[in-house]
């Protein structure tokens, strides 16, 4: 084999033994510095692999020499975490939900513990400000359809909307007026009308006129004669401009149509009875939350002095 290497009189570098058009690579070494830091990574690379978990098997990994892990630290920390939690979560499972505002410290502590919670296991729903969409309820107003204060939100959230096996859930049914064939096209479209006409978005005419004969016959022993809603079953009022699946004519001719049945989770199965009660004092605190009814009147537990957030790992 030939070595077509030279050494390149100007620089006194070797050339690597191949040219193109006379043109020529030189050989240049690398600079000292990179290759000591190239050298020095892989001694530290070394290093860790015998001193922390670095070599993956099946089932496992090495253990490294320190026995350190991620999952033991991460323990240690959410064990102290509950330790400094505790006294908090301790004095909100004594006091009654509906005594919260008779103490400030606690029901601060118990909105930021909600806040916390709220992210984790609500946003995927009602959206990360509460806002919520279509068929998802907004948080921050004042419409309620099973009542706003801290207690029916807390019932709300321990049993749920419509959720199967669960004997207390909030539960509610509109008929499908005309998918069911309970009501004519045209009495459906009537209807709307009449509906708009209550919540002020269109003039009374000879469609609403007959919509409200129609509405009195089918829909007033739920929603009232005046469209007001009852709480009582859930039935949402139909005379403000709140509207869970859209308020347009297309949108509410399509729920006479074909109603609708949204679900939600019962949290009491799923969270502590301590995060569902701060979950209850967020949701109250974000703008619509009502004042409570009949509240009792056990002896207050003294809350601890710290501000705590929710352990949101139950």
């Amino acid at each position: 084999m030939v070595d077509r290497t030279r050494i390149d009189e100007p620089t006194g570098t070797e050339t690597v033994g191949h040219e193109w058009d006379g043109i020529e690579e030189l050989d240049t070494p690398m600079p000292r510095w990179w290759l000591l830091t190239l050298f020095g990574t892989i001694a530290f690379s070394l290093v860790y692999v015998v001193l922390y978990p670095a070599i993956p098997f099946r089932h496992s990994a090495s253990a490294g020499v320190l026995g350190w892990s991620s999952h033991r630290q991460l323990a240690g920390e959410m064990t102290a975490e509950a330790a400094r939690l505790a006294p908090t979560r301790s004095a909100l499972a004594q006091t009654p939900i509906e005594m919260l505002p008779a103490n400030p410290r606690l029901l601060v502590a118990a909105e930021e513990g909600g806040r916390s919670a709220f992210k984790v296991h609500c946003v995927q729903c009602h959206g990360s400000g509460a806002a919520g969409s279509k068929g998802y309820p907004n948080l921050n107003d004042d419409d309620w359809l099973w009542g706003g204060d801290l207690a029916a939100i807390q019932t709300t959230l321990t049993n749920g909307i419509r959720q199967p096996g669960n004997a207390d859930t909030r539960m509610s049914q509109m008929p499908a007026f005309g998918r069911d064939g309970i009501l004519e096209p045209a009495q459906v479209r009537d209807v709307a009308s009449y509906v708009r006409l209550l919540s002020g978005q269109e003039k009374a005419g000879a469609a609403s006129a007959r919509g409200g004969v129609v509405f009195a016959a089918n829909c007033a022993v739920c929603h009232g004669a005046q469209g007001k809603g009852g709480r009582n079953i859930g039935a949402p009022n139909l005379s403000d401009s709140i509207w869970l699946y859209g308020g347009d004519r297309v949108a509410i001719i399509d729920t006479i149509t074909n109603a609708h049945a949204g679900v939600m989770p019962a949290w009491g199965h799923r969270l502590d009875a301590v995060t569902i009660k701060m979950l209850a004092a967020y949701v109250h605190s974000l703008g619509g939350g009502e004042a409570n009814v009949a509240p009792p009147t056990p002896a207050l537990t003294q809350a601890p002095t710290q501000t705590a957030a929710a352990d949101v790992g139950n």
